[in-house]
């Protein structure tokens, strides 16, 4: 049991109106994010599972699924989280949120430093009656890898971060900051949902050295493993698990050696797939919302 004030992350509960989830899964934002990134998108899987299961298939899903979205670690409102700052330990918030809440989860969807946090949980999860039957691994590199060489802007942004002298007159002020330093509108819509005003002006509601540390193990874990050892049977009454990985065609994010292992993988692996969206790049959401759900629905 957990001790009442162990840290929980902050969550938010996204269902059909009017359903009752059989089971629930996960979904985890990447660096810089929040759960609130992915409300859009799984609202519309929520409704799905409500109106539809399976493309096709007549009536509501016989299992329908619901979605938690989280806060992780150092992220939106999940603030101030006890050290270590890893991978290991965003997995282990997970585990403490899941007894919190007391709902039967039973999947993980999660995208770029999220994909890893959901690797590192799927291993803390056993297969079985109460275990994980779906996980989905959302434009992440399960290798190794230096920050320098890993195509990921994340290094870049959490040094412009550092740079930007605050309080900050306004959020358009951020914007241009982000621009002049050669990231994009968009990138910097997105990181804007961390300015908040307080006292004096802007300011930039993030704690870039838990950040830093975060990234640094992220970086350095290799969770290839999670994906290749058989799961074990699931027992009766649970289906058996299915992890898919969907990759961004345009995504730099995960190299050409870890592209060839994925599709190796999948050859050989009855429980692993793979999708690419060949429109898009490592915002698989935002290039190719239609795509990603496409995929996703069909594997629930």
């Amino acid at each position: 049991m957990n001790a009442p004030d162990a840290f929980v992350p902050h969550h938010a509960l996204v269902s059909a109106p009017s359903a009752a989830p059989a089971r629930w899964m996960l979904v985890l934002h990447g660096i810089f994010g929040s759960g609130a990134n992915w409300r859009t998108f799984v609202r519309r899987l929520a409704e799905a599972q409500a109106t539809g299961g399976a493309p096709g298939a007549p009536g509501p899903a016989a299992r329908p699924w619901g979605f938690i979205l989280v806060d992780l670690r150092a992220h939106g409102l999940s603030q101030s989280p006890p050290a270590p700052h890893t991978i290991a330990a965003a997995a282990d918030d997970l585990l403490r949120l899941g007894d919190r809440l007391g709902l039967d989860i039973r999947g993980v969807m999660g995208h770029s430093f999220g994909g890893k946090v959901a690797l590192a949980y799927l291993e803390r999860r056993p297969t079985g009656p109460t275990g994980i039957e779906r996980g989905f691994i959302l434009d992440v590199d399960p290798s190794a890898r230096p920050a320098g060489e890993s195509g990921s802007e994340s290094p870049g942004v959490l040094e412009l971060l550092r740079a930007i002298p605050q309080p900050l007159a306004s959020r358009e002020a951020f914007l241009e900051a982000v621009q002049a330093a050669g990231f994009s509108r968009g990138i910097g819509e997105w990181l804007a949902m961390n300015v908040r005003r307080e006292g004096d002006g802007f300011r930039i509601r993030l704690d870039l050295d838990v950040l830093n540390d975060l990234l640094t193990d992220y970086f350095a874990r290799d969770l290839w493993h999670v994906l290749e050892e058989p799961p074990a049977p699931a027992g009766a009454g649970a289906e058996a698990r299915r992890l898919h990985v969907v990759l961004g065609g345009r995504s730099a994010s995960v190299s050409p050696e870890s592209r060839a292992r994925f599709e190796a993988l999948a050859a050989r692996a009855p429980w692993l797939s793979v999708d690419v969206l060949p429109r898009a790049g490592h915002w698989l959401h935002v290039d190719d919302p239609d795509g990603l759900f496409d995929v996703i629905r069909a594997a629930l």
